[in-house]
């Protein structure tokens, strides 16, 4: 499992966004629309109500990053049904959304937590998704149709070019599984009669009829394509059975040069969009059933310059205007229509009994803009709001300042004052975008603080239409300049990120450096903490166009020629590459070598030799490749003829080769992309491949530099190329026989973190950068894994790159290394503060803030502005704006990222306060309780955090991880039980308690209150228990699994510990037969040796053994023994070697030794001495089953001494037989642990004695009658018995006594054993009657009288005074009180016939007193003691 938390650095100015697509996901808490645009990046909107009555507030909350192209389409669906989170039931049909870009990836993204559940890229030859619908009936599937042709959504150039409809071009539609992205069906691949698809619908089929793809062209020619009932059929059945398409149709009103806006469809009505026109049809017929046309109406009116056609429209979903009926023959809908400026009208559609009728209903004003202004709108229904999303450009050239605005209209409520035509509906949030914050904030010192409102300003209002957009377009061009074209972070070197790096629209590049912490730098020169940078700020000026892309490198050769280290390359619009000397700001170098913008640099991969180690590739839109040397500055190689600009560009060091991938128009076309193989050393083209080859080869490059890449990364280097740009690699090392990784291994901490880099950073768009914290690298000790593979006392270098390059080039050698572990130690201090700085919540608790910063020696991060995140599948990432009111938007919503940050912020301070010298852990606890108690009680609406991630933690490496995970589980369990698992009264009651302040005291009233007997047999409902049993037994991957990166499997296994969990330590909260059902699949999974749970599962069932599982599984106890006995056979000598069995499965059957089969034993003891005994025969004997028993015994001994006691006879038995001396092999292999065990059995058990030269045993009978009472003796040598000893009631007991007639009585029989000190004699001391018994017994007579066992009589009998203190209610039988208790004792006499014999041994046990002492002094006297005090001497 990995928890890895974001941090987000924004820039001060907004990235661009224009809107090509939207969808939204309306079901509560919060409805959420999302906005995709242009470059790639998604936004996550909200409408929150701050109270039931007032309107909602439109809020920017994060920008998902899965897609480095323009995305095409988004939809909603539903990856998993009726999926339950860990706070409760989803009812959502929808609860994800899917999107689809350019570059062929497929994202899937959760509605709670905004993260990415899955990424994968299409096959090639499918073409490029343009188009996505969700299968209405199950909304786990999409239909996704895709083309080749070189049409781009994005490109309004084609646009305007497509008037005319073009000549048939292949496509393909799909079925696709959101859950794992798969393609489950190919619907069509091949030609349509029409044109290139631009719309899509699809229509459900009835009764007889298959569901069926409408698709139409833009010239409204459409065509029907049957689904396939057969879902697994062949592509090349579904190419061949020319039956799955319909013939096509065109329809003859709609004339051949205009072109379609917008084809939609409802049941079975299509409307096409005109510019001046809207023609409504059925789906089964061909004419027209009604037109409305908007030449005489509104969209005719003046709007300026400006002028104004129809572009799109929607129908509305409403449970009050009522759905088609099954026959579609009537209908009735409203339907939006909406013009170039954001004119929109509602309509009245209602087509019944042939007779079509479009009724006006409402309107929604537009606004006019400039002519040099570029506007695009969309319109979104949430809910009973409608959106309207306009994406305004006030620069024509410039593609870079496209901004988003979001205006909320209620579709029930309109203003008084009557609009242009018809009433206007009223405006619930207006010009709502999230760049106005970038506006405001010009210092850049972060937060302030806690803002309740979104600090978002408003765009021109609709009604203002004379002076519209002044203010906005001065501000556009306030900030033209500093709008970031291009961005990078520079970190791969080091172990904390070094500085940002912006390049901006106006050709200034800024480099802001980190001064939180200077100690680990670019060179480590530095190592003061608090040494304060000198410049956080260094700005570059020379670009007369905008920075397109950054580089930063490290020299590595040792030329003396050039006096600089570190260096800056930027590429630009204005044809140039610049070189900077990082240190110094100065320019080093202007280069020409390209005749048109400079797109890409791509830096060296680590282990690339000398003199390759200190160059860069140089890309430009030319479709030129340049390799340029740092060292003589000069173009060493061009690799030109490329078909088009190569889009994708990566450098294998390892073997020489460069990959130039062309693509067409961002299709991933298999006919028209091209990939070049360039020879790096002598810059000859090796090979030239299409189509699909060519992308295979290229993945294939991308796998092989992954593997060999010391960061595990394709981009090598600090550069600005966006990391989602790539294709997704998932680099499986190779392993050989014995499972050891043979990834080349480098030196000392290089090598420790070739795979485990603390902090990862990417720029996924410009101006936003992510810091990726792993915890699992940050809570390792480096100074323990130096120590062990440097032999402790070599210097470790810092420099990843360099190490690659000194390993390639031994002649090179540097002096800046660490040396000794106090550096180390100090590095990692470094390393957890700076994660602390950035990850924590600032502003919210400000004495937690003083605290930090005084105390633990944090700084804020002063110079950047900071956001949270989360990171999603395949290095996609969801980042906050940085408002306040969005992170805490993602508390809110996200129970994962709750667990997850949560648990770092704890798991940190732990860490930092073991390591620290100076930090208190005090500070450590105000932490946990703010991320764990005060966070959830500052802000009641505030997800808790999820229960099952936090148990894929139980058995992290790091103890601190450990600990954090279960304090914080104990602190969130009360609010998030899973709802399957909730005891609803108990809810109740605990919601009520909250409500009025006492939760901590209710929760402790109610976990002491028990369920009344009547309820716990009713038991729960047969519905209800199969809910529970589904729930265990869910295997789909939940959201909280996609951000750990766990599989099905855990998904199970982490529901049955969570399960579990509650039922042991809150019974009261859950329902009563949880315990039942869980124990078998608990118990099941602790034997399945599964690494990640099976321990834990075992932890839980030896800790609820007795409160919770007894009572469920006592009959299945031995079996158990002698599963956990299997596996212990299985380690066992004549299995494997030890050294063969892996660590994890080592510590499991550890787990199961030590602290299970112990709870087991103790719960079933009988059974547990049965099963030790077979195993006897049964297993080897040089088994370490044997062993393992013996140790149990001890532990048993130590935690239940009084249970075990009177089996004590086989307790012995059982040691005696494992150093039996006819048995060698078994007597080597156990001796010693067998004597330690008679060791413990002696401490432990004073009715148990030996002599001084353990030649003999004695044990007594510890309960028995009074009338045989026995202790027996035995031969250690020939381990046999060799006498039986009469300690019965004391002679001369008179009639009287009720004891005496029955003779059945149970009792204490031997309270106390020891030998003389010369093993002649044994004296036993009986608490029942205060009795001391003597055998003088020579060894003549032990060897005469060792024939027979017949029970030898004392041969003295002292009987002990009661001494002060001494209980007269012990089981001590006074004569006097049987005398004159005569009649209550017969009376207890005939009960005692009827009642259950175990009641008077339970007694018995629980008063067993094992504190009393024989030593010998003097002579022949005997001292007796109890709890170390002497109660007499006595004279033998």
């Amino acid at each position: 499992m990995k928890c890895k938390s974001v941090a987000c650095i924004w820039s001060g100015t907004p990235f661009p966004h224009r809107v090509t697509a939207v969808a939204a996901l309306t079901e509560p808490p919060t409805p959420s629309f999302y906005t995709a645009g242009s470059d790639g990046s998604v936004i996550w909107w909200s409408l929150s109500h701050s109270n039931p009555t007032s309107p909602p507030q439109v809020q920017a909350v994060a920008v998902l990053c899965g897609h480095a192209a323009p995305v095409t389409d988004l939809a909603v669906c539903s990856p998993i049904a009726g999926a339950e989170n860990g706070f409760g039931s989803s009812t959502s049909k929808f609860t994800a959304l899917i999107s689809a870009c350019c570059d062929g990836f497929l994202c899937v993204w959760s509605k709670n937590s905004g993260h990415c559940r899955c990424r994968r890229k299409l096959p090639p030859w499918v073409g490029t998704p343009r188009i996505i619908r969700t299968l209405p009936s199950t909304p786990r599937y999409v239909c996704i149709a895709c083309s080749f042709d070189d049409y781009s959504v994005i490109n309004e150039g084609a646009i305007d070019r497509e008037t005319q409809p073009r000549k048939p071009s292949k496509c393909t539609i799909l079925i696709v599984d959101t859950y794992s992205l798969s393609i489950t069906q190919t619907v069509f691949h091949g030609i349509l009669s029409i044109g290139p698809i631009r719309f899509m619908a699809l229509v459900l089929g009835d009764g007889e009829k298959r569901n069926s793809v409408f698709v139409a062209d833009s010239a409204g020619r459409g065509q029907m394509v049957l689904i396939s009932e057969d879902g697994g059929e062949s592509l090349a059945a579904s190419l061949g059975d020319q039956g799955q398409l319909e013939s096509s149709f065109c329809y003859e009103g709609l004339s051949g040069v205009e072109k379609i806006e917008s084809v939609l469809t409802y049941g079975n009505l299509v409307a096409f969009i005109l510019k001046d026109r809207c023609v409504f049809r059925l789906l089964n017929g061909d004419t027209v059933i009604g037109e409305v046309s908007f030449v005489d109406s509104l969209f005719g009116l003046d709007w300026g310059s400006a002028k104004t056609y129809a572009i799109g429209g929607i129908f509305l979903e409403s449970d009050n205007v009522g759905n088609a009926n099954e026959d579609g023959n009537s209908i009735t809908v409203q339907f939006v229509l909406w013009n170039n400026v954001g004119y929109a009208v509602i309509y009245n559609v209602s087509y019944k009994n042939d007779v079509f009728l479009c009724e006006p209903h409402s309107e929604i004003p537009g606004a006019c803009y400039q002519p040099d202004v570029r506007l695009s709108v969309s319109f979104q229904q949430v809910n009973r709001y409608l959106v309207c999303i306009k994406s305004v450009c006030f620069n024509y050239e410039d593609p870079l300042l496209w901004r988003p605005f979001a205006t909320v209209w209620s579709l029930h409520h309109f203003d008084d004052e009557p609009g242009r035509l018809y009433r206007q509906c009223r405006v619930i949030s207006d010009g709502v975008s999230f760049s106005n914050w970038f506006e405001k904030s010009t210092q850049l010192k972060g937060l302030d603080g806690l803002e309740t409102t979104p600090t978002f300003g408003a765009s021109p209002s609709s009604d203002d239409v004379d002076n519209t957009n002044v203010d906005s377009t001065s501000n556009y061009y306030d900030y033209k300049g500093k709008v970031v074209s291009s961005s990078m972070i520079i970190s791969e070197n080091l172990f904390t990120p070094y500085a940002v790096v912006y390049g901006f629209l106006s050709g200034e590049i800024e480099v802001v450096r980190f001064d939180l912490f200077q100690g680990i730098c670019f060179d480590g020169a530095s190592s003061n903490p608090d040494e304060k940078s000198t410049s956080c700020k260094q700005y570059f000026s020379g670009h007369t166009g905008a920075v397109l892309c950054l580089a930063a490198h490290q020299m590595m050769g040792s030329a003396k020629s050039w006096t600089f280290k570190r260096v800056l390359v930027s590429g630009s619009m204005d044809y140039t590459v610049r070189i900077w000397d990082l240190d110094t700001g100065s320019l080093i170098m202007v280069m020409h070598h390209h005749v048109a913008p400079v797109r890409q640099i791509i830096l060296p991969p680590s282990l690339t030799v000398h003199p390759w180690s200190d160059c860069f590739l140089s890309v430009g839109e030319d479709a030129c490749v340049a390799l340029v040397s740092l060292e003589t500055l000069r173009v060493e190689r061009m690799f030109p003829g490329h078909m088009n600009y190569p889009s994708k560009v990566i450098w294998d060091g390892a073997r020489g080769y460069i990959s130039c991938l062309c693509q067409t128009h961002y299709g991933t076309s298999d006919a028209t992309d091209v990939l070049y193989i360039w020879d790096v050393k002598t810059g000859s083209r090796e090979r030239v491949l299409r189509g699909t080859a060519a992308h295979s080869m290229f993945d294939h490059f991308c796998k092989s530099i992954s593997m060999n890449s010391i960061s595990g990364t394709l981009l090598n280097g600090n550069t600005s190329v966006s990391s989602l740009l790539l294709p997704i690699t998932t680099c499986l090392l190779h392993q050989d026989r014995k499972g050891n990784s043979l990834k080349p291994k480098l030196s000392s901490l290089t090598g420790l973190l070739s795979s485990k880099l603390p902090i990862k950073c990417s720029c996924p768009f410009p101006g936003i950068v992510s810091l990726c914290f792993d915890l699992t690298s940050l809570m390792l000790s480096y100074q323990k894994n130096e120590s062990m593979e440097n032999g402790g006392g070599k210097p470790v270098n810092i420099n990843l790159k360099q190490q690659g390059a000194q390993e390639q080039n031994p002649s090179h050698h540097t002096s800046k290394t660490f040396e000794g572990h106090d550096l180390i130690s100090l590095f990692e201090e470094y390393l957890l503060r700076y994660s602390l700085s950035f990850l924590h919540s600032w502003s919210v608790d400000k004495e937690l803030d003083n605290l930090l910063i005084s105390d633990m020696k944090l700084r804020r991060p002063e110079n950047f502005i900071v956001a949270s995140g989360l990171l999603g599948d395949k290095g996609s990432l969801t980042l906050t704006f940085p408002v306040q009111s969005a992170t805490l938007e993602l508390w809110k919503s996200s129970s994962e990222f709750c667990a997850m940050r949560s648990l770092t912020m704890v798991s940190l301070a732990q860490r930092l306060i073991s390591l620290s010298h100076y930090a208190s852990s005090i500070i450590c606890s105000a932490l946990a309780a703010f991320y764990t108690r005060n966070f959830l009680e500052n802000f009641p609406d505030v997800k808790p955090p999820s229960l099952q991630l936090l148990v894929a933690f139980w058995q992290d490496e790091s103890e601190h991880v450990r600990m954090a995970a279960r304090s914080i589980f104990h602190c969130a369990a009360s609010h998030a039980i899973p709802l399957p698992l909730c005891n609803s009264k108990a809810t109740e009651s605990h919601n009520m308690g909250s409500r009025t302040g006492s939760r901590d005291k209710h929760l402790g009233n109610m976990t002491e209150e028990s369920i009344s007997p009547k309820a716990e047999k009713q038991g729960i409902s047969q519905d209800e228990e199969s809910k529970i049993l589904a729930w265990l037994e869910s295997f789909e991957v939940q959201d909280w699994i996609s951000c750990v990166g766990g599989t099905s499997q855990d998904a199970m296994t982490s529901h049955i510990i969570v399960a579990a969990a509650l039922a042991i330590w809150y019974p009261s909260l859950v329902k009563s037969s949880l315990a039942a059902l869980v124990v078998h699949p608990l118990m099941k999974l602790a034997m399945a040796m599964n690494e990640k749970y099976s321990s834990t599962a075992a932890e839980l069932l030896a800790e609820g053994m007795e409160s919770t599982w007894k009572e469920c599984i006592v009959s299945e106890i031995p079996r158990l023994i002698g599963d956990i006995f299997f596996q212990v056979e299985l380690s066992g000598p004549s299995s494997k070697s030890v050294t063969e069995i892996s660590e994890a499965s080592f510590s499991i059957k550890q787990t199961l030794v030590e602290v299970l089969l112990p709870s087991l034993a103790m719960a079933d003891i009988p059974g547990f001495l049965t099963v030790i005994e077979s195993q006897i025969w049964s297993t080897a004997s040089d088994s370490p089953v044997h062993m393992v028993s013996l140790l149990t015994l001890i532990r048993i001994m130590r935690g239940s001494p009084k249970n075990l006691a009177q089996y004590l006879d086989k307790v012995v038995s059982f040691i005696l037989q494992t150093i039996d001396p006819s048995n060698s092999v078994m007597r080597k292999a156990c001796f010693q642990s067998s004597m330690t065990t008679f060791k413990e059995v002696v401490r432990v058990y004073p009715m148990v004695a030996v002599n001084d030269s353990w030649t003999k045993l004695a044990v007594g009978d510890v309960i028995g009658e009074v009338n045989n009472a026995n202790i027996r003796v035995y031969d250690m040598q020939s381990v046999t018995m060799v006498k039986v000893l009469d300690a019965s009631g004391p002679p001369g007991l008179p009639t009287l006594l009720t004891a005496a007639t029955s003779g059945t009585m149970l009792t204490t029989a031997i309270s106390a054993l020891s030998f003389s000190p010369d093993g002649e004699g044994l004296v036993a001391f009986s608490e029942h009657g205060l009795l001391i018994r003597w055998w003088s017994l020579g060894s003549f007579w032990w060897e005469k009288l060792s024939r027979n066992f017949v029970p030898v009589q004392c041969t003295k009998l002292i009987f002990v005074p009661p001494w002060e203190g001494f209980s007269p209610n012990s089981s001590r039988s006074s004569i006097m009180a049987n005398i004159l208790e005569t009649d209550r004792q017969l009376n207890f006499q005939d009960n005692a016939k009827d009642s259950n014999h175990g009641d008077c041994l339970k007694q018995l046990l629980h008063n067993l007193d094992l504190s009393y002492r024989l030593e010998w002094a003097e002579g022949r006297k005997v001292l007796l003691t109890r709890h170390g005090h002497e109660l007499g001497t006595f004279q033998l």
